[in-house]
């Protein structure tokens, strides 16, 4: 099965040492807080009938996790995955065992047509990032850069420690950039990776900033660290990490902003403040998916509001890693995704339907 969907798994199972959250001294009046939401969520939003019946034919991407998305010039999107199946599928709907498998890719959708991008060639496809000797890259995040013309996406580069199932651990954070228009991979940049946290959950642009939200996983327990730097360039020297009660240009100095999020989730404008969207990593194997509220890009993020229950989760099957696609938003609803996995990795063979995300229209109203 996917290490991705296995990450921190056996450690989930371990008992997390009892850690706090400072309070963050920042603007928290608003209306997007003082408002009592409800929401309302309709199952099986687009792209999902799209992506499914494309993973159906068997001619490219079949399956995978992670799922961004980013609006690319001439009216593009591209989704960005992590572990990847590819083609064929057999006639009953299961995948051959020795269908490529990769642990980075894109799905370009322009339109209705779609296309999977990949390293290497059509014979011997390959990840976006090659893998270095000892490990692998899973992608995270990701933005625009160069009004356009790059496709940035934070990287996590992970390395074997030994030849068993869970000899790996996260290393460092990267910055993949793209050409947008051939997709070609132009640089691998280290970013900042010295206070364990993953800056990958998200990136947001804000008041001539991009704020990075990264996760500090230590398995049982995720908290939520936030950093920014000013403009679009990530590669930028000038990292400023939040304190609590301010910036500073030291990593270490970072403050945990919220406990339980997911490694990948979301945080967009919304209303008068912002919303965060994740997965509830409170529980094992959660089905539930929340939405936090603030007033500031740093929160502090309150007043939680269940958005959905991933009716996929039970038996051998897990689900995780919600965000919301602020793209691709509908009016006031949302699009939220979410990815479901088999802790049986020969499932995930029997029936290529398991491993392919799952899309949620929400819309989210004052209660009265």
């Amino acid at each position: 099965m996917s290490r991705r969907s296995l990450a921190g798994i056996s450690a989930l199972v371990l008992a997390a040492a009892s850690l706090s959250v400072p309070a963050a001294a920042t603007r928290a009046d608003c209306s997007a807080v003082r408002t009592s939401w409800t929401a309302q969520a309709t199952p099986h939003a687009a792209p999902e009938s799209l992506l499914n019946a494309y993973s159906n034919t068997g001619k490219g991407w079949t399956g995978a996790d992670s799922t961004y998305s980013v609006a690319l010039p001439g009216g593009r999107t591209a989704w960005i995955f992590s572990d990847t199946f590819l083609g064929p599928v057999n006639p009953d709907g299961s995948r051959p065992t020795t269908t490529p498998f990769l642990n980075n890719s894109f799905v370009v959708q322009q339109g209705q047509t779609l296309k999977t991008v990949t390293g290497g060639t059509a014979s011997n496809p390959t990840a976006l990032v090659p893998p270095p000797a000892n490990g692998w890259y899973w992608f995270g995040a990701a933005q625009t850069s160069d009004a356009g013309r790059k496709l940035d996406v934070v990287a996590l580069r992970f390395e074997k420690t030994g030849s068993g199932q869970w000899d790996w651990h996260w290393a460092a954070n990267y910055l993949a950039r793209f050409d947008s228009r051939t997709y070609k991979l132009l640089s691998l940049t280290p970013l900042p990776s010295k206070a364990n946290v993953q800056w990958s959950g998200w990136l947001q642009r804000d008041g001539g900033f991009t704020y990075i939200y990264g996760v500090e996983d230590l398995g049982a327990s995720k908290y939520q660290h936030v950093a920014r730097v000013r403009g679009d360039d990530l590669t930028a020297k000038s990292w400023e990490y939040w304190t609590g009660s301010g910036w500073s240009a030291d990593e270490s100095a970072s403050v945990r902003t919220l406990e339980g999020v997911a490694n990948e989730h979301s945080v967009t404008k919304w209303s008068d403040g912002y919303l965060l969207v994740t997965h509830d990593t409170k529980e094992l194997f959660s089905r539930r998916v929340l939405g936090y509220f603030g007033c500031s890009p740093t929160g502090p993020f309150v007043k939680p509001v269940e958005l959905y229950q991933t009716p996929e989760t039970g038996g051998n099957h897990i689900t995780y890693n919600s965000h919301e696609h602020p793209d691709l938003r509908s009016g006031s609803k949302l699009l939220v995704s979410y990815n479901v996995n088999s802790l049986v990795s020969d499932e995930l063979y029997a029936d290529v339907s398991i491993y392919r995300p799952r899309f949620v229209g929400v819309t989210l109203q004052a209660a009265r």
